[in-house]
């Protein structure tokens, strides 16, 4: 895999980086903390996903970002509504992650090629209309007496999952 260096013009890196980026986009539910935003866009750029949708007008900590939101296709949605209109005039398969409604846990999950995984803010998670609209809704395994993964913990979970099913060989 070739991957552009940093003392390239952005567009040519944004144009490099085109080619490489895998069908997968996360949706963001933007709330209460801008820093898990940005955590999760430099994530996210690490499995150059195709695009990272952030819901909401909240804003997110472009320094932890690390700069990443720079060679990333944000889309910006102002509402839950505008998300799953995007995801259905788009025809892909919307996997919310949740642990306290999850249908499945994340080893035994369908994860489509094509599709948007979306994650909740830590205080409210997924609202029920997402839920109700997601293909499916995915728990990751956890183990000891914790009661959830920090956001960006789990998002980072679900896309090095989703990457090792499709592009472990890459």
């Amino acid at each position: 895999m070739k991957v552009p260096a940093f003392e390239m013009p952005l567009d040519e890196i944004r144009g490099d980086l085109q080619s490489l980026r895998r069908p997968l986009r996360i949706a963001i539910l933007r709330a209460r903390n801008p820093f898990n935003v940005g955590a999760i866009i430099r994530v996210a750029h690490s499995f150059l996903v195709s695009e990272i949708l952030l819901v909401g007008d909240a804003p997110f900590y472009q320094r932890a970002a690390m700069g990443m939101d720079r060679y990333e296709n944000l889309v910006y949605l102002p509402d839950e509504a505008a998300l799953l209109g995007w995801v259905k005039e788009r025809n892909l398969p919307l996997v919310a992650f949740e642990r306290e409604h999850a249908s499945v846990d994340l080893w035994r999950a369908p994860l489509p090629a094509n599709c948007v995984m979306v994650f909740g803010s830590e205080t409210t998670g997924v609202s029920d209309d997402v839920l109700a609209a997601a293909d499916s809704v995915v728990a990751i395994p956890m183990y000891g007496i914790n009661n959830s993964f920090p956001v960006t913990v789990a998002a980072g979970i679900a896309m090095a999952e989703w990457t090792r099913r499709f592009y472990v060989d890459a």
